[in-house]
């Protein structure tokens, strides 16, 4: 394996992230968002608005577009709708997903 590039450790950091929600492993999830948004927010505030939601079922990065300090993740995530009274096969969606770089590693960001 050669060098890792931006778009190879956005593209692991990502999986990471994702593999850790649909755990509902919010402390995994929250370790990977930037060092200035964990400065403002708390885990158990984190948690509270980006918990477990729908349910993602899997998540799987198609493509990692990097610049200098930023890069976008285009994210498949396979999700099961839940509406009362009706049932719904799962549906894929997909997700652009900004990373940013912040004290020489890559973060997923979080509007403050």
């Amino acid at each position: 394996m050669g060098p890792s590039t931006p778009e190879r450790v956005v593209k692991e950091r990502s999986e990471a992230y994702w593999k850790a929600r649909i755990a509902g492993q919010s402390d995994k999830t929250y370790a990977l968002t930037p060092p200035s948004y964990r400065k403002a927010f708390t885990l158990e505030q984190f948690a509270r608005q980006f918990g477990n939601g729908a349910s993602v079922t899997s998540a799987e990065v198609a493509n990692v577009a990097c610049e200098a300090e930023k890069c976008v993740a285009k994210v498949k995530l396979t999700a099961k709708p839940m509406i009362i009274g009706v049932k719904i096969d799962s549906i894929d969606t997909y997700l652009d997903e900004t990373w940013v770089l912040e004290d020489g590693k890559w973060w997923r960001f979080q509007d403050l």
